[in-house]
């Protein structure tokens, strides 16, 4: 490796943290920038690095699931993040959730200890900032809440971004949990399984629930910019705006009731609201599935109508924020590189991933291209049936109408033979692990 070859990194988020860690470790000389504390962004709050704004979770854990799948890949390419992940999580069924503090405390810790990277706190303006014009790689990872300036500066490269608006849920005391009423379990827990179970459960009969959901259809709700469209990526939907699509839509959506029996009256509720714990001490809670983009005395007059939240003090209001993102197959090339400057990159949710696993994976996917490239070496892509494959597939996939993607099995290939519905996860997961430990092989990963 030449002496010039120094990245820039632009945002200590997931995406940002991820990338220049594995550079670092790569033994390139890395800046990495984040405007906290001098500038946060309307979400944003902490000065920690990978600071979660939205849920402290990171979804499901199972390795039969896309996002369980990209998990263990990441693992298996020593990913920062999910090791901070699993050392300060807590319990969430069969998802993997984390204490954020810790989180974002000991991802700021490992960034810190890393000689290679070089922490500086300002906000980077625009992609014809003097400090990047000595790099030899730049990787924006600034997240989809990027400043307004270096949003407009990408802009001009690229035309317009495209953009969803995202809700976030409420988070209440653990304390002002009425537990005569809430109780302790996870879905479908197992019968010979004494422990408690890892969330708390607010049953509703169907009076309490038609009396939240008519309170929810009526409330206030915080106004979006005049002159733009209120487009909401179907996983961040506010609990709101998926009431209106009916009366029924929450009771077999997020307040599915399936898998519970309400200890008071020995049967299924007619809905339930999940509060998963938001730290390792179980003080504060989240309130599942109820994102939202309520004014704030909405949210205490509403969500005080769930059973077990009738003195509920709220930690933090759920809130709505304006994310955006690129048209990843036009805007960018097989390298995660602005066609029109290839030494830029993009990484994280704004080069069109979405959800906090997918947006680590990015960035530590444009880590390894940019290692492997500083060694004159071409990192051929993870196959397609691999869960960061596919991702990474989706985003080279030209489409009409381009939007963000999770990690999940339709972005896979077809199984070659017919199997049933529900083997069709497990032979898909089978099929990604073989496929990646192949391509690991090839590729000499270790």
């Amino acid at each position: 490796m030449r002496q010039m070859e120094h990245i820039v990194v632009i945002g200590g988020g997931l995406a940002g943290c991820e990338c220049a860690y594995h550079l670092a470790r790569a033994g390139l000389r890395v800046t990495l920038f984040e405007q906290k504390p001098t500038r946060f962004s309307p979400a944003h709050s902490s000065e920690h690095l990978a600071e979660l704004v939205c849920s402290n979770s990171l979804r499901s854990n199972e390795p039969s699931s896309g996002v369980g799948m990209l998990k263990q890949e990441m693992r298996e390419l020593g990913s920062l993040v999910m090791d901070a992940a699993e050392k300060t999580r807590v319990p969430a069924g069969k998802a993997l959730a984390v204490d954020r503090e810790l989180f974002s405390r000991l991802i700021s810790e490992r960034i810190a200890a890393e000689a290679n990277i070089a922490l500086v706190r300002r906000e980077i303006g625009g992609l014809d900032d003097l400090a990047l014009h000595e790099a030899w790689r730049v990787v924006v990872a600034a997240g989809p809440l990027a400043s307004d300036s270096l949003s407009a500066s990408l802009s001009e490269l690229i035309g317009r971004q495209l953009y969803f608006y995202d809700a976030i849920a409420p988070i209440v005391l653990g304390d002002s949990v009425d537990m005569r009423i809430a109780f302790r379990g996870s879905r479908n827990a197992d019968p010979e399984d004494e422990s408690p179970g890892d969330y708390l459960n607010c049953p509703m009969n169907k009076e309490e629930y038609l009396g939240f959901y008519k309170a929810l259809c009526s409330a206030a709700v915080t106004p979006t910019r005049n002159f733009e469209k209120e487009f909401h990526f179907e996983g961040c939907m506010p609990i709101e705006s998926l009431a209106a699509r009916g009366e029924r839509t929450l009771s077999f959506g997020p307040l599915k009731p399936v898998g519970f029996v309400d200890p008071r009256t020995g049967r299924r509720p007619w809905a339930l609201v999940q509060l998963r714990a938001e730290n390792l001490n179980k003080s504060a809670y989240n309130l599942v599935g109820c994102q939202t983009k309520l004014v704030q005395s909405e949210q205490a007059r509403v969500f005080r109508l769930i059973p077990g939240l009738g003195q509920a003090e709220f930690l933090r209001y759920g809130s709505m924020h304006r994310n955006s993102y690129v048209d990843a197959p036009q805007a960018l090339d097989e390298e995660l590189a602005l066609r029109v400057r290839p030494r830029v990159h993009l990484a994280g949710q704004l080069s069109g991933v979405e959800g906090y696993v997918e947006s680590a994976a990015c960035g530590l996917w444009v880590g390894m291209l940019l290692a492997a490239k500083a060694r004159g070496r071409k990192l051929a892509p993870p196959p397609p049936e691999s869960a960061l494959g596919a991702l990474l597939g989706h985003l080279r996939r030209a489409a009409k109408h381009f939007q963000p993607s999770n990690a999940h099995f339709g972005l896979m290939p077809d199984l070659p033979e017919r199997v049933k519905k529900k083997e069709r996860r497990e032979r898909c997961a089978e099929r990604g692990r073989a496929a990646f430990a192949a391509w690991k092989n090839a590729q000499g990963i270790i």
